[in-house]
């Protein structure tokens, strides 16, 4: 029976990768990838050469997960990859993960770059404690969302797409108040930009220009001082 790697890959620049993860790409027989495209790249850039790939992303989880789960079984050595950062962290993956549990499959891992860990050091808030949610959700859902993490005195992570950042902005300022957030955008990229500021400065800031590329924004926890508005 086979071995599944799970391996975390850069989240921007091409560099931030380790050389174990790079020893155990060459050596994988099969990875399951959430886009060809995107892992072709990042292959050809470390010199790897042409790999079988096998898409295996949130639209097709459910349908491919035995033919997967069979493949790993069959060879020695599979990986797992996402676009960027973890696997399974907001990404696909978690059902190949817990099949091989079920089916007694030997997994390891090699860590490496993860957005939300990434945007908490660059914030400069207190971190030991956070929560991270992924995308929000829409609507009246997000709003009851923001209304439950109001009186949490920790951090709360999240992604967000650049055409519903200043709308949540608007939201946060207007059902949590205006606390100290940090919104990194296009990390490790050519075009990263970090902001940091209250969120009153946030929306001034982001509303003047147009924003584009991935977006994750550490809201600071429980600010009562500060919060009026």
């Amino acid at each position: 029976m086979g071995k599944l790697y799970i391996i975390g890959t850069p989240i921007g620049n091409l560099k931030d990768i380790s050389l174990r993860a790079i020893e155990t790409l060459k050596e994988s027989e099969v990875i399951f990838v959430e886009d060809k495209r995107v892992t072709i790249k990042l292959l050809n850039s470390l010199d790897i050469g042409k790999k079988e790939l096998f898409t295996f992303s949130e639209y097709n989880a459910n349908k491919v997960l035995n033919t997967a789960v069979n493949i790993v079984k069959e060879k020695k050595i599979c990986s797992l990859v996402s676009d960027a950062g973890m696997p399974v962290i907001s990404d696909p993956g978690y059902q190949l993960i817990n099949k091989c549990w079920e089916e007694g499959i030997e997994i390891d891992i090699i860590p490496g770059p993860n957005a939300p860990a990434a945007a908490i050091a660059l914030s400069g808030f207190p971190g030991s404690k956070y929560m991270f949610h992924g995308f929000l959700p829409r609507g009246k859902n997000k709003r009851r969302l923001l209304r439950n993490i109001k009186d949490l005195d920790i951090l709360f992570v999240f992604f967000e797409s650049p055409h519903r950042l200043n709308n949540t902005l608007k939201e946060i300022l207007e059902i949590i108040g205006d606390r100290e957030i940090f919104i990194a955008r296009e990390m490790t990229k050519i075009h990263q930009e970090l902001f940091r500021g209250r969120v009153t400065d946030a929306l001034k800031y982001f509303s003047e220009k147009k924003v584009m590329g991935e977006i994750t924004v550490v809201l600071s926890g429980r600010d009562n001082e500060n919060e009026k508005i």
